[in-house]
């Protein structure tokens, strides 16, 4: 049974979807729009971890305050988080070539926040962003996409 007011719904629901389907901080594409012919996938581990191991990782939302490229390094950038503890998270990645520092600012990413800090070009980082890495067919060339999530997660949202 349709309610009264269902066609003024419709209509407003297909203008909201219309008008915010542009509206992704251009890093979400709709699939049948991107072309997956020319990836190379890497076999899946066949290693196992069990269950206990694998929860002790500690995966959160951070959201990035700032991003700068590190002084004298080609590939690391360095990271000030949100992790949602009221402190700011020095992280330091290798994606320089993939992103540039601003382009970063303001977005939601994935990090794993209870890894031992590790010193890198005399900073420490502490965690790690999670990146998807792939290879293109027949090249040497690969694909790095740091893993962003919707803006609406909250900094220090576990995932589990």
């Amino acid at each position: 049974m349709k309610s009264l007011d269902s066609d003024k719904k419709a209509g407003k629901s297909e203008a909201v979807e219309e008008a915010t389907a542009n509206d992704n901080n251009g890093f979400f594409k709709d699939n049948a729009k991107i072309d997956f012919s020319n990836v190379k996938v890497e076999p899946l581990f066949e290693e196992e971890v069990d269950f206990d191991t694998f929860s002790k990782s500690d995966f959160r939302a951070v959201k990035v305050k700032e991003c700068v490229a590190v002084p004298k390094s080609k590939k690391l950038l360095q990271f000030t988080l949100d992790d949602g503890t009221g402190t700011d998270r020095t992280i330091l990645s290798g994606i320089h070539s993939y992103y540039e520092p601003e382009e970063l600012v303001g977005k939601t990413l994935i990090a794993i926040t209870n890894l031992p800090p590790r010193k890198m070009m005399g900073i420490e980082s502490c965690g790690m962003l999670l990146s998807a890495v792939n290879n293109l067919k027949d090249s040497e060339d690969e694909e790095l996409h740091l893993l962003m999530v919707d803006n609406h997660i909250p900094a220090g949202a576990k995932l589990y």
